[in-house]
């Protein structure tokens, strides 16, 4: 590693804060683009996708659960993000397979998952056009967030980590214009390199409107945070200063990950190290002092990013491909070419074997790997309670075929057990709804399966909801809620002879194959390690 020497779909009525001060004309150009870009784009999905994962704050313990559904909701994104946690990159040293999404939050961390997840989708969503711009510009804005992430993990600042989310939306605009227009991006992109126009007037002498303008409507209609909008306008010319706020800081730290990222894939080429040693004096030049980076600074900074970048496109299938003189022209930076080519590929690997009722043939394996982890996490001394239940009531849905699977909790003051941690199809919806009375039954009333099991603390395995002598026991609020459950589980969570809750998943058809002992004592034992991580409290 050489060392670097120092020196959506609806468009707004009224527009957000602009990078500067822009012409009704622009305004009308900017629409016209985006409607166009709409027409053929499934922008409003994939904003709607962005700006769920974006919301989430590293600091509130539901945003960790809530993650771990969104993850868990799209099975393409899960075996990702699982790939990237069993790379050597991420691993660490306990060496057994990460195979819950749980798990990869708690051993990656919420931030990587999250920027992780974001860039993910971001590629997903906008590389169905397959031109070496788009793939290109798709690179360079992946790289970019990871080497934001990596400056972050630096910072004075607090969630510094944000500022990965605003590098990776940085080159938003010259995205959108690579997936719409592919000529008007090389003509842009050959008037900057020609050094007659700045990227500003070349895009808007071209397109009307600014790539700063189009990238601002497109990310205020999706309802990405201001902080974020605010971090990707355009720094002043010349050596910058130490930021004083963390929103000045945010956006020097944006510019310079997506200035430095075309660097990462030449760092080992021959007939690189001079352009690549220009570009890092150039950089040291303009940001160092501002972001407290020197020479030595720089090359660790790269050689540690470059390795989880590569982990990181090698993990989502990224496949490379060879680019021509004319694909080297169209794209945002000479120093870019070496990651265009890349993008993400969509076979997600074999189909798992299951039965007729969507159980794995492997379910044991599942569990026991389940198992394993929850006994990592708490040999770690650095899992939350809600951590680990979250891993055991994800071992259970993945683990069994479940297509819903929750935790309910007895709220002594209402005297109601109610959902609070939800996972599968239509979680949300079902978690508001699955409330009944834990309260005294009226004297010679029948109890239900849901009353016997906590009342007797046994766990409830139900392979036939719709069986004789099974069918009468169904509570009808659940009748109401989930009329098409056919087997079902109840696994009663009984800490100090005081019902705390249960365990509760279920599936859409019938599950004649049951649970055979070897698997049932894996689920006690996964239970069990749940009720001694609540006593301990």
């Amino acid at each position: 590693m050489p060392s670097f020497s120092s020196p959506s779909g609806s468009i707004p009525t009224k527009p957000p804060v602009p990078a500067g001060v822009a012409s009704e004309a622009a305004y009308a150009a900017r629409d016209r683009l985006l409607r166009s870009i709409s027409e053929e784009n499934d922008l409003p999905a994939l904003g709607s996708s962005v700006s769920r994962v974006v919301q989430l704050a590293s600091s509130d313990d539901d945003s960790v659960r809530e993650l771990a559904s969104f993850v868990l909701s799209d099975v393409g994104l899960t075996q990702k993000i699982l790939r990237l946690a069993n790379t050597a990159t991420y691993r660490g040293y306990s060496g057994g397979p990460v195979t819950t999404v749980s798990k990869a939050i708690f051993m990656l961390g919420f931030d990587t998952v999250k920027t992780s997840a974001l860039a993910m989708l971001l590629v997903d969503g906008m590389a169905r056009n397959r031109a070496s711009c788009v793939r290109a510009e798709l690179a360079q804005a992946l790289s970019a967030s990871v080497i934001a992430r990596e400056m972050a993990r630096r910072s004075r600042f607090k969630d510094a980590e944000e500022a990965a989310v605003a590098a990776l939306f940085k080159n938003m605009g010259r995205l959108l214009v690579a997936a719409h227009d592919d000529v008007a991006y090389g003509q842009i992109d050959a008037m900057i390199k020609a050094g007659t126009h700045t990227p500003q007037q070349a895009s808007t002498q071209t397109l009307g409107c600014s790539f700063d303008m189009l990238a601002e409507s497109v990310l205020a209609e999706w309802k990405i945070p201001d902080t974020i909008i605010k971090a990707l306008t355009p720094l002043p010319q010349g050596v910058l200063k130490p930021a004083k706020t963390r929103q000045e800081w945010m956006q020097q730290v944006a510019a310079f990950s997506a200035n430095s990222a075309p660097m990462i894939a030449h760092l080992h080429e021959k007939g690189y190290e001079k352009t690549n040693e220009n570009t890092a004096r150039t950089l040291l030049t303009r940001y160092g002092g501002a972001l407290e980076i020197e020479s030595e600074t720089m090359t660790q900074l790269m050689t540690s990013v470059e390795r989880e970048v590569q982990s990181l496109l090698e993990q989502v299938n990224l496949s490379v491909g060879e680019l021509d003189a004319e694909d080297l022209a169209a794209q945002a930076h000479a120093d870019a070419g070496v990651l265009a080519g890349l993008m993400l590929a969509t076979d997600e690997g074999g189909a798992e074997e299951r039965h007729p009722s969507g159980k794995p043939i492997n379910a044991r394996m599942q569990l026991l790997a389940g198992i394993q982890d929850v006994t990592e996490m708490m040999a770690s001394g650095r899992s939350k309670v809600n951590d680990l239940i979250m891993l055991a009531l994800e071992t259970i849905y993945r683990g069994m075929g479940f297509r819903f699977a929750t935790i309910c909790l007895n709220d002594v003051k209402t005297a109601q057990y109610r959902a609070r941690m939800s996972l599968g199809e239509d979680s949300a919806t079902r978690q508001a709804g699955f409330v009944f009375s834990s309260g005294e039954q009226q004297r010679g009333a029948r109890r239900d399966l849901f009353q016997l099991a906590m009342e007797k603390d046994v766990d409830l395995m139900i392979s036939d909801a719709g069986a004789a002598n099974i069918v009468d026991l169904v509570p009808a609020w659940h009748r109401a809620l989930l009329p098409d459950a056919r087997s079902f589980i109840i696994l009663p969570l009984v800490v100090q002879k005081k019902p705390f809750g249960f365990f509760y998943a279920d599936r859409a058809q019938a599950a004649p194959e049951g649970v055979p002992p070897d698997e049932a004592a894996l689920i006690r034992t996964l239970k069990g390690q749940v009720m001694a991580a609540l006593s301990a409290r």
